[in-house]
């Protein structure tokens, strides 16, 4: 697969097309933003350490039936991707109450929630991406009330995989982002997962594991997505 031109660079990756019409060749980078790209700065191999992670949960998921745009690792910063029309919302999965759960409604940290929580919201830097609901997401056209569906069936799946698998590396899945693309008529799950998309905590410490510690100045930045990389390679 050959590498051509870039396509598109957001705040974390770089996608480039290839001499196939029907993959992208998606490049990880080591800058990191915060609030909306109010806050920017570089995370030493960052894009070496989330490669390395989203490839492993990519193929987790793929085996226990979740369809991904993930093809195969190229390289150290490099994953062979299906193109995908991106729908534009993201979806967040939350399990514990943490960042804007608390600030949006008076939550305090780290309470166990007694069922998971799904939000959806609108793929809209310039809007700092609103919290919007299925009524809006059909009146904006931005996907069908089919394909809402289907996002959250396969959402709702992803959480109970992800924390178990998670839970056996002694971590907690606190809460996580999700993107989801149109490929061939179908949707399936797109973009990356890793500390930069997840939070992560370590059972019994509380310790934070994922991009809180730049967020909120904490230190150990690398370390910390080492650590979540290194758990994963056992």
């Amino acid at each position: 697969m050959e590498k051509k031109n870039k396509l598109y660079e957001g705040k974390a990756k770089i996608l480039y097309d290839t001499d196939s019409p029907d993959y992208l060749i998606q490049y990880f980078k080591d800058d990191a933003t915060a609030f909306n790209a109010a806050k920017k700065g570089t995370i030493k191999e960052k894009g070496v350490m989330n490669n390395g992670i989203s490839t492993r949960m990519f193929e987790f998921l793929e085996a226990e039936g979740i369809p991904t745009h993930f093809v195969k690792k190229l390289n150290d910063r490099e994953m062979a991707v299906k193109k995908v029309d991106i729908v534009p919302v993201e979806v967040v999965m939350r399990n514990i109450a943490a960042g804007s759960l608390c600030r949006n409604l008076g939550v305090e940290e780290g309470m166990k929630l007694p069922c998971p929580v799904l939000e959806f919201c609108y793929k809209r830097d310039d809007l700092n991406d609103p919290l919007i609901n299925a009524s809006h997401i059909r009146a904006l056209n931005l996907a069908t009330q089919d394909e809402i569906d289907e996002i959250t069936k396969y959402a709702l799946q992803i959480n109970e995989l992800m924390k178990q698998f998670f839970l056996n590396l002694k971590l907690e899945l606190v809460d996580f982002k999700l993107e989801f693309g149109r490929c061939n008529g179908s949707i399936i799950l797109a973009d990356e997962i890793s500390p930069d998309t997840c939070r992560l905590w370590e059972v019994g410490t509380g310790n934070k594991l994922d991009k809180d510690r730049f967020r909120h100045d904490l230190g150990n930045i690398e370390e910390a997505y080492q650590e979540v990389l290194k758990r994963m390679s056992v």
